[in-house]
């Protein structure tokens, strides 16, 4: 995919204006209204965006694009990622995990790219934070967060790294470290959670929390270190805040004195306590939270979650909550300032804070959200940036939904094209997103609108939106398409077993939810492996083997970092598991 270079007269880029700006209109600013002679460069970007904005691509395909960050020059750099989120043997491009990109010519598109740091043969595997400091790069590799000084004349880093942190927790559920460095080198890490909830056995029906949950004592917070010093090793007498359960995207605002960060939601509310959740619940709560960060500030995880419809935290079932009528402890915890809808997974933050946006845009945070999988089987949501306006440390009113249509067609975790997870402000205004599927930047400009009229945005679902109606996805069925086409039965099953194992698998009988890891087609996805190439990880592929495994569930996986409890967190039947399983055969051997 390629982007024409600037058209060069007024009626051209009206009509290009015309085609790649969508929505509706809104007065800009002065300062704003100087940037109207610019042009929308013809863009097969496909985002959809208020009136007068244009999206151009700025560089595509450099690998899983996590948080980027752009320098006073303009180069952007982008921390990319190959670690256990992505599927095994995923080889990522040749060179070091870090991108540097430069748009030397002014056509809006990286016409230098250069690769940096360690690579897959040093023993890297990339990382998602990145962050400028002091005129040097400062990235996430591993288990360290290192720098790299840059060099007058050079875009890449110098010499081998210096280690700031190291010995970051890796592994469980959350291994990744974003982090944020504010103008006295303060540096704030987040250190996710190992478990969804703190279970005794994670993601497990009715399995109840940890107490304590000595996971706390080095994960599932914000940690703080100082971006000046070299060689600081992660204890946890350096935690500066509690209780997040994974918080990926920090944002600064203009005059330093407020730090936000996203947090994202436990899952499986339904799946592990049947009892005392309904199955559209399990895609409508919790909320995903914007936090106003605080030293000492506790937000409750894993006691308490965010139920928006109420506006409160409320008790989790694992340490006593009775379905969200109890409040008990979480009375105490710190509520957050904006609340979204459920599992649409805030990774990136970023203050605006120049002025090529109209004013608008000048007091609030975008927020990039990854996109759900726990919303199966019903629609997932997501896949989108959204604008959350504020008032110094609170929300000023509901969020927008500022770029969409990055998934395409298919809004779900296997069938999406893109997925927002960076966000960064360049110093010319413009907003960068980045794809951490094919690794494509986005770069998003305001070129002007109508003077005249109020601004008019697209609000956000309400966090307290209605699931919506069981779905599968538009893809291709793996039986096929032909009328008399239908999957294999395995010795001792039925075809009816199989027609009734699909809708198991696709969440229309039993409240399972193996869509959500497998993928509607049963392709794969990040959190879990392919179930139609014959390759058995826990079994020998039999018809009783898969049984077996849907019966016991996989506690420690081999590849995949997310464990699936015993029958896909659901209460199935005997009768119910040899459907699963003789359906589960079937696109194995098809």
């Amino acid at each position: 995919m390629r982007i024409s270079r600037f058209l060069k007269t007024l009626l051209p880029a009206m009509a290009a204006l015309a085609a790649f700006c969508v929505g509706s209109s809104m007065a800009p600013d002065q300062s704003a209204a100087q940037t109207k002679s610019q042009v929308c460069p013809n863009s097969d970007s496909g985002l959809k965006l208020p009136a007068g904005f244009c999206a151009t691509i700025f560089a595509d395909n450099i690998g899983h694009a996590r948080h980027l960050v752009v320098a006073p020059n303009g180069v952007v750099y982008v921390n990319t990622w190959s670690g256990d989120y992505y599927p095994p043997n995923d080889k990522p491009p040749a060179g070091g995990f870090l991108v540097a990109l430069q748009d030397k010519t002014g056509t809006g598109t990286a016409d230098v790219k250069e690769r940096f740091g360690e690579t897959a043969q040093t023993g890297g595997a990339g990382g998602t934070g990145v962050a400028l400091y002091k005129g040097s790069i400062y990235a996430e590799i591993n288990d360290r967060i290192v720098r790299y000084p840059l060099a007058a004349g050079s875009l890449t880093g110098q010499g081998p790294a210096t280690t700031v942190v190291s010995g970051l927790p890796l592994g469980g559920d959350h291994p990744m470290h974003p982090f944020l460095i504010t103008s006295d080198g303060s540096m704030y890490v987040d250190v996710g959670t190992a478990t969804n909830s703190c279970q005794l056995k994670n993601r497990t029906l009715q399995s109840p929390g940890a107490v304590p949950c000595t996971e706390l004592e080095t994960r599932g917070g914000t940690w703080r270190y100082d971006a000046n010093k070299t060689n600081q090793p992660f204890t946890p007498g350096d935690r500066y805040a509690t209780g997040i359960r994974n918080g990926e995207g920090f944002a600064l605002d203009a005059a330093g004195k407020h730090l936000f960060v996203t947090q994202h939601g436990r899952d499986q509310l339904h799946a592990n306590w049947p009892d005392l959740y309904k199955p559209e619940q399990e895609a409508t709560l919790p909320a995903e939270e914007l936090l106003l960060l605080k030293a000492g500030g506790d937000y409750g995880w894993p006691e308490c979650y965010y139920d928006a419809e109420q506006k409160k935290l409320v008790l989790a079932p694992e340490y006593g909550g009775d379905g969200g009528k109890t409040v008990g402890v979480c009375a105490n915890k710190i509520p957050p300032v904006a609340a979204f809808p459920a599992h649409w997974g805030p990774n990136g933050a970023v203050f605006y804070d120049q002025k090529q946006f109209p004013v608008h845009y000048r007091n609030g945070v975008f927020i990039a959200f990854h996109g759900s999988w726990d919303r199966a089987p019903y629609p997932q949501g997501g896949y989108n940036v959204v604008f959350q306006p504020l008032a110094g440390d609170r929300a000023s009113g509901p969020c927008e939904v500022f770029a969409d249509g990055f998934a395409g067609p298919v809004m779900t975790p296997e069938k999406a094209e893109h997925r927002p997870s960076g966000l960064a402000v360049g110093p010319d205004g413009s907003l960068y997103i980045a794809d951490d599927i094919t690794g494509r930047i986005y770069k998003v400009a305001y070129v002007g609108g109508s003077a005249g009229g109020g601004a008019k945005f697209t609000p956000c679902p309400g966090p307290s939106a209605p699931a919506g109606t069981i779905e599968r996805a538009a893809a291709k069925p793996p039986e096929g398409t032909h009328p008399d086409a239908g999957l294999p039965v395995p010795a001792g099953a039925t075809k009816e077993m199989v027609a009734l194992g699909d809708r198991i698998y696709h969440g229309e009988v039993g409240g399972a939810s193996c869509t959500g890891c497998h993928g509607s087609s049963g392709k794969g996805t990040p959190l879990g492996p392919d179930l139609t190439d014959q390759k058995w990880l826990w079994s020998d592929g039999s018809y009783a083997g898969i049984a077996k495994t849907i019966t016991d569930g996989v506690m420690q996986p081999k590849e995949y970092r997310s464990p699936m409890p015993p029958m896909g967190g659901a209460q199935l039947t005997p009768d119910q598991v040899s459907a699963l399983a003789a359906y589960v055969w079937g696109l194995s051997q098809h």
